[in-house]
């Protein structure tokens, strides 16, 4: 009795077919019918069934085929009224009540070695979304990221064009807006993890198209990243799936970076994409959600995993246990978006932000994430530190976080009203003295202008970007520069601050409207005050200057034979600047210097 019980379930769904070829209404209810075809697709093959040799596979094949049946033929309105109803509740059942779509995706990708049923549930999800055919095509495209490098940029344009609606339809319905029980429980399902993934690869998919199609149009599926970036930030705080979280922060900070799709040799292409109308408005959108959620204590929410190694993922105790790493691919996601967040906060915005105490209050909120996870930077004295410690091992981000900081000092700087010294006092406070950050990058690579030149020829960080600008302000604050050297030793270790003078000297000249921290820091950083080394800082500045000096060197060699590989004239205009600026200090004379 057992087992024609069991073999009804595969009969049903035969036999509901063959009613759909003749028109006629199945004996069984539609909740029946549901139940049955969503078991199929979820592989729940009965054991007896398995004995007789009906292998999942022929139970997903099946229940896709059946599944399309009924949604072509409400779509083509061919059937008559009593099985449209039926087939309406069918539907109603399986993408309602039991969210059928998500095992059809999951489907799609997972069975990638079966190219059959891989094809069927392909071509069923496009049915249900009334694509047609070319939707199928789209969703098999994504499955293979690599090709979307080689489509000529008209037809991925027509491609997306052609199935907005349905792409946003796919996509909004996996990544909800408001209703966030419904991505919880979403978040428990059985194939969450590898259909989120999925979900991710296609936004930055889309994301990437806006940007390499160069129209000025954007299409709504394009910005679904920028549109529903806190359901991201949701995800990330309420998944327990770390690879998942792990691959949505990189998402948010490839996009923050404006570099989605890098890694489909796309980099030239993107670099050069005229940007849409709302792009500014998008990104100013992204990061609002950004600093939203840190406001709302997200970054407490967010849980780094231990760091893998060659064995696997290692499960372990507490983060700050002995031995135990944290996955710094994670840390560094998660410091890029919140900088690059409050940078476009900063730029957008305007006048109407506060930004001495906003600034300062989220940069305070990052180091207390990091220190949690990061046991070096508990260490440090000097704040300055996080971006070389932190970014050390990527070249890329860690120009990146130099940009930013350097940009958000920039702004911070002008809208402050403080004077240099106070400002470079709470710049040093807040981890952000543009001045540390370059001196500690060249102590990082030994003060060798060769890697400088490396960073300049290279296309995969944004250096010439950042060391043009920080270069302009060098030449136009070298008294400050002076006293950041003050503060660092050649060998890298850290002397008493160099802020510590300069903020003892700017008590009293803080501007009373000013709600910089200035006299908090003081307190902190004059609690172990000690004078100023006048050997330190010749030691620092000296390799300092030489190194550039070396560096422009070789690029005007280089530049004379025609082997630069672009017009460094401004560059050379500033590393020569930077020179007079050294000979006019009189510490000593410049051609004394010594490496």
């Amino acid at each position: 009795n057992n087992i024609n019980s069991n073999n009804k379930h595969f009969k049903c769904l035969t036999d509901a077919y063959r009613c759909f070829l003749s028109g006629s209404r199945p004996d069984r209810s539609a909740a029946d019918v549901a139940a049955v075809m969503f078991g199929g697709l979820c592989g729940l093959v009965p054991v007896q069934l398995r004995e007789e040799r009906c292998t999942e596979a022929e139970m997903i094949c099946i229940s896709v085929t059946l599944l399309e049946k009924i949604t072509s033929s409400l779509t083509a309105q061919s059937l008559p009224v009593q099985l449209t109803l039926y087939s309406e509740e069918v539907l109603r059942v399986l993408f309602g009540d039991m969210n059928l779509m998500e095992q059809l995706v999951s489907v799609t990708y997972c069975s990638a070695e079966d190219q059959i049923i891989s094809h069927l549930a392909a071509k069923c999800a496009s049915a249900v979304f009334a694509g047609g055919s070319l939707l199928c095509s789209v969703l098999c495209l994504i499955s293979h990221f690599d090709c979307m490098c080689f489509l000529p940029l008209g037809i991925l344009g027509k491609l997306v064009d052609t199935f907005d609606c349905s792409l946003c339809a796919l996509c909004l319905k996996l990544l909800p807006e408001k209703n966030e029980d419904c991505l919880d429980s979403f978040a428990h399902s059985r194939h969450w993890g590898t259909t989120i993934c999925l979900l991710l690869d296609l936004l930055e998919v889309l994301s990437a198209s806006s940007l390499i199609c160069g129209t000025r149009v954007c299409l709504k599926s394009q910005r679904i990243t920028h549109i529903r970036s806190a359901a991201l930030l949701h995800m990330i705080s309420c998944s327990s799936e770390g690879f998942v979280k792990k691959r949505a922060l990189l998402l948010l900070k490839r996009t923050v970076l404006q570099k989605v799709g890098e890694d489909w040799a796309l980099g030239e292409v993107l670099s050069s994409g005229l940007k849409y109308e709302n792009f500014s408005s998008d990104m100013s959108m992204l990061a609002q959600s950004v600093l939203t959620a840190v406001d709302n204590n997200w970054l407490h929410s967010v849980q780094v995993e231990p760091a893998a190694f060659f064995g696997g993922t290692r499960h372990t105790k507490m983060m700050g246990d002995e031995g135990q790493k944290p996955d710094c691919v994670m840390l560094r996601a998660v410091s890029l978006i919140l900088l690059k967040s409050i940078e476009l906060h900063i730029q957008t915005a305007g006048a109407k932000v506060d930004s001495a105490t906003e600034v300062y209050g989220y940069l305070q909120r990052l180091w207390g994430f990091l220190k949690r996870y990061c046991t070096q930077l508990t260490e440090v004295t000097h704040l300055c530190c996080w971006i070389s410690l932190l970014f050390g091992e990527q070249d890329d981000d860690m120009m990146e976080a130099a940009k930013a900081a350097l940009s958000i000092f920039l702004n911070h700087r002008l809208r402050s009203g403080l004077d240099d010294g106070a400002a470079f006092a709470a710049a040093c406070a807040s981890g952000c003295n543009p001045h540390c950050h370059f001196v500690l990058l060249l102590q990082s690579i030994s003060f060798d202008h060769s890697i400088l030149l490396d960073f300049l020829i290279s296309v995969e960080t944004c250096f010439l970007e950042y060391v043009l600008r920080y270069l302009k302000y060098l030449r136009d604050n070298w008294q400050s520069f002076i006293a950041a050297c003050g503060g660092i030793s050649v060998s890298g270790s850290l002397t008493a601050s160099s802020a510590d003078v300069v903020a003892r000297s700017a008590l009293e000249r803080k501007p009373e409207d000013s709600s910089l921290p200035v006299l908090q820091c003081d307190q902190t950083l004059c609690a172990n005050m000690a004078p100023l080394s006048e050997q330190v800082t010749f030691e620092t500045l000296t390799k300092t200057v030489f190194c550039l000096s070396e560096l422009r060197v070789v690029v005007t060699r280089l530049h004379t034979k025609k082997l630069f590989p672009y017009n460094p004239s401004s560059l050379l205009k500033l590393l020569a600047q930077v020179e007079n600026s050294y000979k006019q200090s009189h510490l000593q004379p410049f051609n004394k210097c010594r490496r």
